[in-house]
Formats: structure tokens, C-alpha cells, sequence
């Protein structure tokens, strides 16, 4: 059960209804325990649950891959200077209001990352595992996570600049 939270956040990610989710971690409840006997003692539990849930995922909910194309061409290196004018410490209830929002439009923005570019984005920027973990996880090479990684960076960054664009311009005015 320690786990429970870190597993319902990445099903939220995967599936994207909250009723869907809960039944995924569920699931791979159901299935961890009914093959406790492959986990071998001393391994990482986080990942093996973690692999169960993927897999389960990819099994029943993935009913067709979806591929987007990354025009290098259209992303722009520069960003910002927006998160160097958020200020630290404690923010207030109208910064609490602000980050719930911020928050929100985060995880919508990654909802609509292809499922091949948010898993690893889950994984290694949400979820604290290493590349090598996330690549044991995944079935795939460490160098397939990093490519994912970087290319669905760049998605959720598009995603996200024309909201941080607009915040600056208001927050100037």
C-alpha cells in the first residue's frame, strides 16, 4: 500500500479518467498479488508494481498506437524568463490559487502527449526513477527512454508556452 499513490498518479497519466485509473491500480493489485512469488525479494517494488501496471495498461487500454510528428524546425530553444519572476517561499492564498492552476494545466497539457513520449515523462521526471529503471520498465533500451524523454519534453513544453506566454504578458501589464 505504500505505493498506492505513486501508481494511481501514473494511471491518472495513462488513462486519463479518474475511474479508469483507480481500476488500473486495482488491477495491479489484484495481479501482484496473485504472482507475489515472481517478485524477488530485495528488488525494487516501486518498479515491479510499477512494470505490472504498465503492462496491464498496454494490454487492455492501449487499442492503438498514436504517432506524432516533431517538426525540429517549429521548436524554439529560448523560453521564458517566467519562472525566474515566480517568487519562492510561502505563496499565499492567491499563489496557492495560482499553482492549482498552473497544476491543472500541467497534467492537461501532458494528457494530450502521445502515450510513448508521456511514459517516460511519468516515470523518470514524476515518478524518480532512473533511466535505467524506467527502461526496465518500459522493455526498451536506455537510449529509447532519453530520445522519448527529450521529444516528449519538447511536446509538453509547446503545450505549455503559449500559457506561460500569456501569464507573462499579464503579469507585465
Amino acid at each position: 500500500m505504500a505505493y498506492l499513490d505513486h501508481l494511481y498518479r501514473v494511471a491518472s497519466h495513462l488513462v486519463k479518467e479518474p475511474d479508469e485509473a483507480q481500476d488500473l491500480v486495482q488491477e495491479t493489485y489484484a495481479r501482484a498479488l496473485a504472482s507475489w512469488e515472481q517478485f524477488a525479494a530485495g528488488s525494487n517494488l516501486k518498479a515491479w508494481l510499477t512494470r505490472i501496471l504498465y503492462n496491464f495498461f498496454f494490454d487492455h487500454y492501449q487499442q492503438k498506437k498514436r504517432w506524432i510528428s516533431v517538426d525540429a524546425g517549429s521548436l524554439e530553444e529560448g523560453g521564458s524568463d517566467y519562472w525566474e519572476q515566480v517568487p519562492t517561499g510561502n505563496p499565499g492564498p492567491e499563489g496557492d490559487m495560482l499553482l492549482k492552476e498552473l497544476s491543472a494545466r500541467i497534467s492537461d497539457a501532458l494528457k494530450r502527449v502521445p502515450d510513448e513520449f508521456r511514459l517516460p515523462i511519468v516515470l523518470v521526471d514524476m515518478g524518480d526513477f532512473s533511466y535505467a529503471e524506467a527502461a526496465e520498465i518500459l522493455s526498451c533500451p536506455v537510449g529509447t527512454i532519453r530520445s522519448r524523454l527529450s521529444r516528449g519534453r519538447k511536446l509538453l513544453y509547446n503545450q505549455l508556452k503559449e500559457y506561460a506566454t500569456r501569464r507573462t504578458t499579464r503579469a507585465i501589464k
